[in-house]
């Protein structure tokens, strides 16, 4: 490479990461006071994908929300029947880069909670039982989304309206969720089943009867976040 070159490319690299550390949504910028609250320590990354409907959208503290994610109430940007509380997440929270989370009546993200990238949750879908209406003209059921303290939901998991996830919950890869999942639980597919449940006094235990033993926790509840 030439030295030219070379120098462009540190130039555009070195003005790129200041360029995002800039537009980072973060309490006390003119952005954030769009938002319902937006917690101490929280950042919202840059370039965003989608924000719309902010003021019912609620941040805990310390949680890190990706870049390229679509955050969202609503039906659009003039839509003046947001509830109050339309899309929650709680306290040191990590949304992975390219996660939709699209809110019409309420989804709740509970504390701890760590997103894979490319995620989706919504709380609506759309009908199809009126022939001569466009799919996108049909509106959906709005069913609420609930997602447990200290779960972690993988990398592509679709998460359909209606769906309640339990606490400390996997949600593996690729999976499609529906429906209820209990507490302390491993599932995975489309649409999900129980891979493994915690059994107390006993362990992780599959559906062949594989049993994996509890280890002891490596950081504390609340502890070390990604941010410091």
């Amino acid at each position: 490479m030439k030295r030219r070159e070379r120098w462009a490319n540190s130039w555009v690299h070195a003005v790129w990461e200041r360029v995002q550390r800039a537009g980072e949504i973060v309490p006390g910028t003119r952005a954030a006071e769009a938002f319902g609250s937006l917690g101490e320590g929280s950042s919202i990354g840059f370039p965003a994908a989608t924000v719309m409907g902010a003021r019912s959208i609620h941040i805990g503290s310390r949680t890190l929300v990706g870049r390229q994610v679509t955050l969202s109430v609503g039906y659009g940007p003039d839509d003046a029947r947001l509830p109050a509380r339309g899309l929650v997440i709680g306290d040191r929270c990590v949304i992975g880069a390219r996660t939709s989370l699209t809110a019409h009546t309420s989804i709740v993200v509970g504390d701890d909670v760590w997103f894979g990238q490319d995620v989706f949750v919504s709380d609506a879908g759309h009908g199809y039982q009126e022939p001569g209406v466009p799919i996108g003209l049909q509106l959906g059921e709005h069913r609420p989304v609930t997602i447990g303290a200290g779960s972690w939901i993988g990398h592509g998991a679709i998460i359909l309206p209606g769906a309640t996830i339990g606490r400390n919950v996997v949600v593996a890869a690729g999976s499609v969720v529906r429906g209820a999942v209990e507490d302390h639980a491993v599932v995975g597919g489309s649409p999900v089943r129980v891979l493994r449940r915690f059994e107390p006094g006993v362990g992780w235990v599959s559906a062949a009867g594989d049993l994996r033993p509890v280890l002891p926790p490596l950081v504390p509840v609340g502890g070390p976040h990604p941010r410091g």
